[in-house]
Protein backbone atom coordinates (compact mmCIF):
# COMPACT_ATOMS: atom_id res chain seq x y z
CA UNK A 1 0.00 0.00 0.00
CA UNK A 2 1.61 3.09 -0.76
CA UNK A 3 1.26 6.41 1.22
CA UNK A 4 -1.12 8.24 -0.65
CA UNK A 5 -3.72 5.46 -0.28
CA UNK A 6 -3.11 5.14 3.32
CA UNK A 7 -3.60 8.76 3.71
CA UNK A 8 -7.35 8.64 2.26
CA UNK A 9 -7.62 5.25 4.17
CA UNK A 10 -6.88 7.41 7.37
CA UNK A 11 -8.82 10.44 6.55
CA UNK A 12 -11.41 8.31 5.20
CA UNK A 13 -12.07 6.08 8.79
CA UNK A 14 -11.79 9.70 10.65
CA UNK A 15 -14.09 11.04 9.10
CA UNK A 16 -16.14 8.36 9.53
CA UNK A 17 -15.51 8.38 13.47
CA UNK A 18 -16.09 12.11 13.61
CA UNK A 19 -19.48 11.43 12.45
CA UNK A 20 -20.00 8.44 14.34
CA UNK A 21 -19.00 10.58 17.87
CA UNK A 22 -20.87 13.81 16.53
CA UNK A 23 -23.99 11.42 16.32
CA UNK A 24 -23.53 9.94 19.89
CA UNK A 25 -22.72 13.40 21.37
CA UNK A 26 -26.00 15.31 20.10
CA UNK A 27 -28.25 12.24 19.53
CA UNK A 28 -31.22 14.92 19.93
CA UNK A 29 -30.17 17.80 16.95
CA UNK A 30 -29.70 14.70 14.69
CA UNK A 31 -32.08 12.26 15.97
CA UNK A 32 -34.84 13.48 13.43
CA UNK A 33 -32.62 13.78 9.90
CA UNK A 34 -30.55 10.74 11.22
CA UNK A 35 -31.78 9.05 7.60
CA UNK A 36 -31.15 12.13 5.27
CA UNK A 37 -27.41 12.13 6.96
CA UNK A 38 -27.23 8.49 6.52
CA UNK A 39 -28.95 8.54 2.77
CA UNK A 40 -25.81 11.72 1.66
CA UNK A 41 -23.27 10.00 3.55
CA UNK A 42 -23.81 6.95 1.76
CA UNK A 43 -24.28 8.98 -1.84
CA UNK A 44 -20.91 10.86 -1.48
CA UNK A 45 -19.38 7.57 -0.52
CA UNK A 46 -20.52 5.86 -3.54
CA UNK A 47 -19.89 8.86 -5.73
CA UNK A 48 -16.33 9.04 -4.20
CA UNK A 49 -15.42 5.25 -4.95
CA UNK A 50 -17.23 5.12 -7.97
CA UNK A 51 -14.74 8.23 -9.54
CA UNK A 52 -11.67 6.79 -7.41
CA UNK A 53 -12.07 3.41 -9.57
CA UNK A 54 -13.23 4.85 -12.55
CA UNK A 55 -9.93 7.22 -12.20
CA UNK A 56 -7.67 3.95 -12.14
CA UNK A 57 -9.15 2.15 -14.49
CA UNK A 58 -8.12 4.78 -16.89
CA UNK A 59 -4.14 4.24 -15.38
CA UNK A 60 -1.76 2.29 -16.63
CA UNK A 61 -1.81 -0.19 -13.90
CA UNK A 62 -4.46 -2.59 -13.10
CA UNK A 63 -5.44 -3.31 -9.47
CA UNK A 64 -5.00 -6.65 -7.87
CA UNK A 65 -8.44 -8.89 -7.52
CA UNK A 66 -8.71 -8.63 -3.80
CA UNK A 67 -9.04 -4.77 -4.49
CA UNK A 68 -11.65 -5.32 -7.16
CA UNK A 69 -13.19 -7.75 -4.61
CA UNK A 70 -13.54 -4.75 -2.16
CA UNK A 71 -14.73 -2.61 -4.69
CA UNK A 72 -17.91 -5.14 -5.11
CA UNK A 73 -18.08 -5.89 -1.39
CA UNK A 74 -18.47 -2.06 -0.60
CA UNK A 75 -21.25 -1.80 -3.18
CA UNK A 76 -22.69 -4.76 -1.95
CA UNK A 77 -22.96 -3.71 2.06
CA UNK A 78 -23.96 0.32 0.55
CA UNK A 79 -26.66 -1.20 -1.27
CA UNK A 80 -27.64 -3.24 2.05
CA UNK A 81 -27.39 -0.26 3.57
CA UNK A 82 -29.49 1.96 1.16
CA UNK A 83 -32.51 -1.01 2.02
CA UNK A 84 -32.35 -0.48 5.49
CA UNK A 85 -32.92 3.39 5.50
CA UNK A 86 -35.70 2.53 2.65
CA UNK A 87 -37.23 0.09 4.76
CA UNK A 88 -36.14 0.25 8.69
CA UNK A 89 -39.44 2.25 9.63
CA UNK A 90 -41.67 0.74 8.02
CA UNK A 91 -42.94 -1.54 10.19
Amino acid sequence: MNRLKLAELTSGVGALVVGVGLGALFPHWFGPTAGLIAFAGLSLHAFGMWDKHRLEAVGPAENPRWVVALYWVCWLLLAVALAMLLFWNRS
